[in-house]
């Protein structure tokens, strides 16, 4: 047991929840965070929320809290991206022909469109080209590579793809046309497992290949954030200098808006150098300068408003996904790159169009699946990874069904569309289990696939999905135990209700960009009370609105998806609470709410107590 904020005592629990087991992990006060909080002038909470994120000295937590440009680590750092951005500015400087080859997700989207207008703005002669998701699938494919090189192209450069491309990079290469490979997925290995079996090409540039040079300091770049870095590097080597040109330099800051929505659509983890790209690109996206980024901020209601990481995540991302998943992400990156301003908000509002159109697809395909798990028992105890697929499953949205299944169910899951004897499959993982080398245990099932850690995507023939959802079910209880399987929720520590008020709210907002890797906090209520009844609210009733208290005050709290839980909810039962403490503006008067994240009632002999557990 360890001293907690006032009077309140640090209790690290393990519950069950209304569905799921959940383990709350409550990180142990830390001594030096009183110390820490008068350097910074800064509650002891939010010290020890820093300290909590490795942030041990004033000089880091300033570092963290205060980005600058500056903190970007220089590109050529990355291996072969010096050699990449040579390349191009003999191109670009002797008129031949590029070809920016893409990826139809956000990531591919803003990559292509990051590359294009610094090609562009230097002079370059460039297109684009990105496959259809259903028609052509991931990747570099040779019958693409062939009509790219048919079309006259000297010079072709894949963003957020083409790691994998062996056979395609040979047809480049015999076509006589220079390939420079820009990714960071998962390469595949040497048959004896030493080495990367990488493709024959001009060059490949990945943030985790390192050659004889020291490795990387961000091996989480994603395509985006590649492709920002190889611009830099090219308007280096154009400039002839050790600095860009201050045109170029201004379209760099621009950029980081284009590059914080890949890096957050990409779900890469946002500290470090991403945080930093995404600190600075959500502060851009206000003012853009971008048409098209203007007109896909106006379609989402954004317009002129401050944009966090929630509004890229679940408003922006989603609308330029929706061109891959339900038609061709060509309309997407022609509106970032080349659409004059009424065209591109000519395509903004069609792409609001086929989002809605998603979303209820995505209904109707989650419906099935979930459906589908209970008529299987694949949310037995035993079952230690899901794999679902149906006739007809729009392949587009089955990636977006498979995170949901994780979110309700915390297994890893893999949805696969199956049409005319073919599946085509997307993939979702938990924290700790790596997707792609699961694939790669069973490959014996598959066509082919690809992708890394957190998710992937897969091809076989419908007569081989059983195999394969034995063989997943079998890798999966073999190498996922029963602790992995619980969620778990970590919490930064627990404070009494008089401790959580807007000063505090605030610090806290200055911790954000939040992502993956850099959560929001999350603190714990102990022993609160129930002040009257909750209330039901939201169109269906399925929220809970209540109010608690503890010895020290009475605050509001709004807790969605805990309507069904309602009758167990009487007034004066004692809660534990895992929430996240918001500001809710209404006429003009601002006051603190908590979001309920968990919710434990004391008492139920449910509850499981544990040996308390430090985060790691």
């Amino acid at each position: 047991m360890s001293r907690g904020w006032g009077q309140v005592t640090i209790r690290q629990l393990s519950y069950l929840t209304m569905s799921l087991s959940k383990r709350w992990i409550i990180t142990e006060t830390t001594p030096s965070a009183e110390d820490l909080a008068a350097q910074l002038k800064f509650s002891p909470l939010l010290a020890q929320i820093l300290i909590n994120r490795g942030f041990n000295s004033a000089n880091d937590c300033a570092t963290f809290l205060h980005p600058r440009l500056t903190h970007l680590h220089e590109p050529f750092a990355i291996a072969n991206l010096r050699r990449a951005a040579e390349r191009i500015a003999k191109a670009i400087r002797d008129g031949q022909r590029i070809v920016i080859y893409g990826d139809y997700d956000v990531d591919g989207i803003t990559a292509t469109a990051i590359l294009w207008h610094a090609i562009t703005l230097l002079g370059g002669l460039v297109d684009f080209y990105v496959p259809h998701r259903i028609d052509e699938g991931y990747g570099l494919s040779e019958q693409a590579i062939t009509q790219v090189c048919d079309t006259g192209a000297q010079l072709i450069i894949s963003v957020d793809c083409g790691i994998t491309a062996l056979g395609p990079a040979l047809i480049a290469g015999s076509r006589g046309v220079d390939l420079i490979i820009t990714d960071h997925h998962e390469w595949k290995e040497s048959p004896d497992g030493t080495a990367p079996l990488l493709p024959e090409c001009y060059t490949v540039v990945h943030p985790r290949l390192c050659h004889d040079e020291p490795a990387y300091p961000n091996e989480n770049l994603c395509g985006a954030g590649v492709a920002f870095k190889l611009a830099w590097g090219l308007g280096l080597v154009m400039s002839g200098a050790n600095r860009v040109s201050d045109s170029f330099r201004e379209f760099l800051v621009e950029a980081t808006a284009l590059a914080a929505l890949g890096t957050i659509a990409d779900v890469v983890p946002l500290v470090g150098e991403n945080r930093t790209l995404v600190y600075f690109g959500l502060g851009g996206l206000k003012q853009t300068k971008l048409r098209g980024l203007k007109a896909l901020i106006d379609s989402a209601g954004l317009g002129g408003q401050d944009i966090d990481s929630y509004h890229v995540g679940f408003k922006l991302a989603p609308r330029l996904n929706a061109s891959g998943r339900m038609g061709h992400a060509q309309l997407a990156i022609e509106m970032l790159t080349k659409a004059s301003e009424s065209k591109a908000q000519e395509i903004a509002a069609y792409l609001e169009q086929q989002n809605r159109e998603r979303q209820a697809m995505e209904k109707r395909i989650l419906t099935a699946a979930l459906q589908q798990v209970s008529e299987n028992q694949l949310d037995a105890e035993d079952c230690h990874g899901i794999v679902l697929g149906g006739e007809g499953w729009h392949a587009g949205v089955i990636g977006i069904v498979a995170s949901r299944i994780v979110d309700r169910f915390h297994r890893p899951t893999v949805m696969i569309s199956l049409t005319n004897g073919h599946g085509q499959g997307s993939g979702r993982s938990i924290g700790g289990f790596h997707l792609t080398n699961a694939l790669h245990a069973c490959r014996d099932c598959l066509e082919s696939f690809g992708g890394h850690e957190m998710a992937c995507g897969l091809k076989l023939r419908s007569e081989r999905f059983a195999d394969f959802r034995r063989a997943f079910a079998d890798y999966t209880r073999q190498n996922l135990n029963a602790e992995q399987l619980l969620p778990r929720l970590i919490i930064d520590a627990v404070a009494p209700l008089k401790m959580i008020n807007a000063g505090l709210v605030q610090e806290m907002q200055q911790l954000g960009p939040f992502g993956r890797g850099n959560r929001k906090p999350l603190l714990a209520c102990c022993d609160v009370s129930l002040v009257g009844k909750p209330r039901r609210v939201g169109k269906n009733g399925d929220h809970l609105q209540l109010q608690v208290r503890d010895s020290t005050g009475q605050m509001k709290c709004i807790a969605f998806g805990y309507g069904p839980m309602m009758d167990e909810l009487s007034a004066g039962r004692s809660i534990d609470l895992a929430v996240e403490p918001t500001l809710n503006e209404y006429n003009g008067h601002t006051s603190v709410e908590l979001e309920i994240k968990d919710l434990k009632i004391n008492g139920h002999g449910d509850t499981l107590k544990t040996t308390p557990l430090r985060q790691t």
